[in-house]
Parts: structure tokens; sequence; C-alpha cells
């Protein structure tokens, strides 16, 4: 069995963890940094009704806390599906080197998990949308921007 293997079933494990306790649907992650899990998780939305409590989010959370940084550079992703979008904007915002997964999101599909709206409605205009997102506050909203872009102190990532 290779390394990725070894990390992929570990993953898998925690999927069968997540379904077994009804804490959430049947996904697992694990992070690891030079050859060491660094962060765990399994879907948790049941059990704490966050719909953004996904595997890749919880291991996320745990190894930036382990490691003390917002970003994981050098981090390998092993995750028993595909990330959906949501998870796959959080691996991209924490920087991590590479996502290993298992079932693909047309498996997910297949046993109700579709994510095919949400990809369908990222390609659309906004106004064509099926949730309509509506522009107020700009002048005031662009005010701390600029305050922001100004600030000398800032820590960028």
């Amino acid at each position: 069995m290779t390394r990725e293997e070894k990390f992929m079933k570990e993953a898998i494990s925690l999927s069968e963890k997540g379904v077994r306790e009804n804490e959430g649907g049947p996904f697992g992650c694990i992070i690891v940094k030079d050859n060491k899990i660094i962060g765990r998780g399994h879907n948790k939305v049941i059990s704490t009704n966050d719909p953004t409590a996904h595997a890749e989010v919880i291991a996320i959370r745990e190894a930036c806390k382990n490691l003390g940084t917002f970003q994981l550079d050098g981090c390998e992703i092993y995750t028993s599906c595909e990330p959906c979008p949501m998870c796959l904007g959080a691996i991209y915002w924490a920087r991590a080197q590479i996502i290993y997964y298992a079932n693909t999101r047309h498996d997910a599909a297949e046993i109700g998990f579709d994510d095919s709206i949400i990809y369908d409605e990222i390609k659309k205009n906004l106004n064509k949308r099926k949730i309509p997102a509506i522009n107020i506050g700009r002048k005031e909203a662009r005010k701390v921007f600029k305050e922001w872009s100004e600030k000398k102190d800032k820590e960028r990532y």
C-alpha cells in the first residue's frame, strides 16, 4: 500500500464515522504535512446544524489551529470525495499543495449530494441566478476597503 493509499484509507474511515454516529453525510478528510496528519474532519452538518460543517472545512480549521497559521503551505488534502465548491474554495484560500480524492462529485450526486446547481449558478451573471444578489451600500463599504488598502501594519494573505 502506498503512503497516499494509507492516508486515503484514514479519510474514508472518518467518512464512515460520521455516518455511523449520525453526525452528517459520508464524507471524511485529513490534512497531511511532512507525512504527519495535522488535521482531521468528518461531515457534521446534521449534528451541528451548520451547513458549512463539511469534512474539509473542519479538517482545515484543525490543521490551521495546529500549525498556528491560516495557510496550509506544503500540505496535502486527502478527502473521501471530490470537494464541493465551498470546500474547494476553502482549500484554495488555504493554499494547500495537492488534493487527493476518492469518490467523484458524480458518485455523490447519485446518493443525493448533487452540487451541480452551484457549479451551474457560478457560471451565470448575478442577475440570472436563482438567489438574487443585489448591490447596496457600496459607497460606505468602499471606505473600509480604502482604509484596508492604506493600512500600514496589515498582514497580507
